[in-house]
């Protein structure tokens, strides 16, 4: 009987039955919580995957006893360790009669050390044949079912180690974000970028449209803000001779919630000196190519029943993209009168004062990103919606600026850095203005001290971020972005 399905006067009494037995071993002197260490020596899959008919081994595992059969004087349990789970051979005979009545006294879920020597069982199951067992940690609460129990995915991230310890597969997903990460700073160390850390805390709300998280510094008597974005400091260390950056970093917004979208965060930026948006392009291409490979051992990958080939990147400016699959064509619109009226001919809402560049992006939501399951670019951004990226020389419109998109999905963003502080100073003063009269309340500032560094004089620069979450979740065929957070926010029950 699992936790989920017990009555409450049931669950009592469980728990008072495993608190007894508790307070009888520290009435023997054997109060589990007082051990310090136990010297195990082997995991239970490398046993079973080393063992060899004929060997002689002795091992000593540690892990938590997830299934027990007593059967007279000798019992079958199943220990789980950090790499699987292996069974175990307990006879009276070989441990003595004291031994084995604790041993029959210890429940599921008690984390115990085990020693004995390897054999395999006439089932032909690799097994360890004990000759000594103990108590490492008792616990006073019963694991759900194994088939039955912690199938409620709520109660699953509210309680993610007991979901860790009944559903050992999701285990997998955070084994391969840490891999995945590795290989992202593997990847960006051996091309000469330097790993950095910038402030979480800062100093004022800039303009960007992102809502975030208030705090009060009570030493400073001043307000705070969480972070959401990595850029402007970023950017202020490559004005300073540092000519690649990057930094994995925990961002904050205080927004809606979906399958997509957490409060907390985990970004990448990175900033490259001397280059543009395209050679960002490139490198976006190759880690990701890369990636696939080395988490999946293939360019083509399986999410959510889709194929996702990898290794092959489609490249389409906006303009082009929007015409593939609307019809509409932005060299048309010889004004914004044009472009407006086009939008209410396809039924796009667009704001009455809208300008071509603004139609241009909401019909690339309207009819575009749905297509966009294969991986592909979409680049020239009108400078509308781009306050940081630099314009294009061969049309100020549009800006050197890229997302890339994945099942139907944004992944990234990417720009040939603005770095003229004169044009910086009215993007942002633009910025904050619209913000203010959207949300007269807002205490949105223009940074100031990133556009004096600006002054000082910045490199041209191409600069990158994009979502490490999501990036776990397609690598591993991740539904939701809870899956692939170890706690993700959630709302107290009470």
């Amino acid at each position: 009987m699992s936790e989920n399905t017990m009555t409450q006067k049931e669950l009592s009494e469980v728990l008072q039955v495993r608190r007894d037995k508790l307070q009888n071993l520290k009435d023997q002197g054997k109060n589990p919580y007082e051990i310090t260490k136990y010297d195990f020596t082997h995991y239970s899959q490398d046993v079973i995957d080393t063992f060899s008919d004929g060997d002689e081994i002795t091992v000593k595992i540690a892990g938590r006893l997830m299934s027990k059969r007593v059967m007279g004087k000798a019992s079958f349990a199943h220990v789980r360790d950090a790499k699987g789970l292996i069974q175990l051979y307990v006879r009276r005979d070989d441990i003595g009669v004291d031994e084995y009545m604790a041993f029959k006294q210890m429940d599921i879920g008690d984390i115990v050390g085990v020693e004995g020597f390897v054999f395999r069982t006439q089932t032909g199951e690799v097994s360890i044949h004990v000759h000594k067992i103990e108590m490492l940690s008792k616990s006073l609460l019963p694991l759900p079912e194994k088939f039955h129990g912690l199938k409620d995915v709520d109660t699953r991230y509210r309680q993610r180690e007991v979901d860790l310890i009944v559903n050992p597969d999701v285990a997998d997903v955070f084994r391969k974000r840490s891999q995945i990460l590795k290989e992202i700073r593997n990847y960006l160390d051996n091309k000469g970028f330097l790993e950095v850390d910038t402030p979480i805390l800062v100093p004022l709300e800039i303009g960007a449209s992102a809502r975030p998280f208030k705090t009060h510094h009570n030493t400073l008597d001043m307000d705070m803000y969480l972070r959401i974005e990595t850029e402007l400091y970023l950017k202020r260390l490559i004005v300073g001779g540092l000519n690649r950056v990057y930094e994995v970093g925990r961002i904050f917004r205080n927004e809606g919630m979906d399958t997509k979208h957490n409060p907390e965060f985990t970004t990448i930026e990175l900033y490259q000196a001397y280059t543009d948006f395209e050679g960002m392009m490139d490198l976006v291409e190759e880690l990701y190519t890369m990636l696939a490979q080395k988490i999946c051992g293939s360019t083509k990958i399986t999410y959510q029943g889709k194929e996702i080939d990898m290794g092959k990147w489609e490249r389409l400016t906006m303009v082009e993209a929007v015409k593939k699959y609307s019809g509409c064509d932005y060299n048309d619109w010889k004004t914004d009168e044009d472009a407006r009226a086009c939008a209410k001919e396809k039924h796009v809402p667009v704001p009455e004062d809208a300008t071509k560049g603004t139609v241009l992006v909401e019909f690339f939501d309207a009819f575009v990103e749905e297509n966009l399951i294969q991986p592909t670019f979409i680049y020239d951004y009108p400078v509308e919606n781009s306050p940081l990226a630099k314009r294009k020389p061969t049309d100020t419109a549009f800006t050197e600026r890229f997302e890339y998109f994945i099942n139907a999905t944004e992944f990234g963003n990417a720009f040939s850095e603005l770095n003229d502080p004169i044009d910086q100073r009215e993007r942002f003063e633009k910025q904050v203005a619209k913000k203010k009269e959207e949300e007269p309340n807002s205490n949105a500032q223009v940074d100031y001290d990133f556009v004096t560094a600006l002054e000082y004089g910045m490199p041209p620069t191409g600069g990158l971020g994009f979502g490490v979450d999501r990036l776990v979740m397609l690598l591993t065929d991740s539904a939701s972005i809870r899956d692939v957070l170890c706690f993700p926010t959630m709302k107290p029950i009470d």
